[in-house]
């Protein structure tokens, strides 16, 4: 019998590894050509690894959170093993209560993308002529809806994020859902003590290069945060005249353009903000550019896509970017260079109704600027009471480089411009 072994392939990019997050498919699994076998991340952008050619799975290569580099082995195939009696067939278990998560016992192995039933797979695998991307057939697996029976509204009849969440809402799943067969790998492990019951899971994926990378960032730099609170009502005006000429062109304006060019123009006046210390060679380093990242929460955790050169830019092309790159932020479609190069970044809590927040520093970067709600608020002016739109800036700070009264006079210049933003408008000319 001849078998195959399928490597990693060359992602591209630069790309020389990947975390094995998921295996796809099982031992004695039939695989038809292109199918994705297994979800690999790269640089936080997780990807579908298929199979070059159709056979039968006979040997896992690489184990989940695995780091497998590129040309290395991820599995092998019996690729002349056609006949269907030859494929080890699952059956469902029989289903029994029991006392608890910690007595159940692990049955027989089933895939990892589905539910498994006399071969059978649910939800449904997609029909090779169903056009969609892999993180949208990942979707439609994560939320139980067949690809077979979505219409398409993309171009050429693909399939969209949108297409699967709205066939989610409608009921658009398979219409029986066979008895759910044990997991491929084995259930979290649940300890009980005193009467509590924990489970742990393994730390792998987005949630591990996150936590290395914040537990990296503390580490090495001493942070220190300063919290001021802006009266931005013109803002909030200059905004709402922005919105109608900018949606009249197909394009969304939020308050985060506005506030990276008062930043960059502050970082202007204190350069040290836009820069980096090189520990190795005990230098600062000043950047002359200004690349600025923003923190945006995705399915898979927290990614920072880049605005390159946003000095250079209108307000209204650099809201064109923050939507594209958002949007394929959530889908998983960022390209590793587009969360690269950042000199400073802007982190966006009053978009999912923060207050107040300490946040961690993007390393090597040395400070990063918190927005948080804006709030309705009576203000003192001339001995009178003004409603006015009120919101709360931080900036945190690396020590080393920056001292406190340096940070004070950044975020008061800052508070400056953002209360006062009609020079603002030169930029989206």
């Amino acid at each position: 019998m001849a078998t195959q072994t399928v490597n990693l392939p060359d992602i591209g990019e630069g790309v020389t590894e990947g975390e094995m997050v998921k295996w796809l498919v099982s031992i004695g699994d039939k695989v038809e050509a292109d199918q994705p076998i297994a979800e690999v991340l790269t640089d936080k952008a997780t990807v579908e690894v298929p199979t070059p050619v159709s056979g039968i799975v006979k040997e896992l290569k690489a184990s989940e959170g695995e780091i497998v580099p590129i040309e290395t082995p991820l599995l092998i195939l019996d690729v002349d093993a056609t006949n269907k009696s030859t494929f080890k067939e699952k059956k469902a278990p029989s289903v029994s209560p029991v006392a608890s998560k910690a007595t159940q016992k692990p049955a027989e192995p089933a895939s990892s993308n589905g539910f498994h039933l006399s071969g059978e797979v649910y939800p449904p695998v997609a029909d090779s002529k169903v056009l969609a991307t892999p993180s949208t057939r990942r979707l439609a697996r994560e939320l139980e809806v067949d690809l077979n029976i979505v219409g398409g509204s993309g171009l050429a009849g693909r399939v969209t994020r949108e297409d699967v969440l709205q066939a989610k809402n409608q009921g658009v799943v398979a219409k029986t859902k066979p008895e759910m067969s044990a997991p491929s790998i084995a259930p979290p492990a649940y300890t009980s003590h005193s009467g509590v019951v924990e489970e742990r899971v393994p730390l792998r994926g987005v949630r591990r290069k996150i936590a290395k990378q914040m537990q990296m960032a503390k580490q090495i730099i001493p942070h220190f945060t300063l919290m001021d609170e802006a009266n931005v009502t013109e803002l909030v005006k200059m905004r709402t005249q922005a919105k109608i000429s900018a949606e009249k062109q197909g394009v969304k304006i939020t308050y985060l353009p506005f506030v990276m060019k008062a930043l960059i123009t502050t970082c202007r006046e204190f350069p040290m903000f836009n820069a980096s210390i090189d520990d190795a060679a005990e230098e600062i380093v000043y950047k002359k550019n200004f690349n600025v990242g923003f923190a945006a929460d995705t399915p898979n955790g927290l990614v920072v896509p880049v605005i390159k050169d946003a000095d250079r830019k209108t307000i209204l092309q650099i809201s064109q970017e923050i939507t594209d790159l958002a949007g394929r932020a959530r889908a998983g479609q960022l390209k590793s260079e587009e969360m690269k190069g950042a000199t400073i970044t802007i982190t966006n809590i009053g978009s999912i109704g923060g207050n107040y927040a300490t946040p961690i520093i993007n390393h090597p970067e040395v400070a990063i600027l918190g927005m948080y709600k804006i709030q309705d608020k009576p203000i003192l002016v001339n001995g009178k009471f003004r409603a006015a739109k009120v919101m709360n800036f931080t900036i945190t700070a690396d020590h080393r480089l920056i001292d406190g009264a340096v940070a004070a006079n950044f975020l008061s210049g800052f508070l400056r411009r953002i209360e006062h933003p009609s020079n603002l408008i030169l930029d989206m000319i």
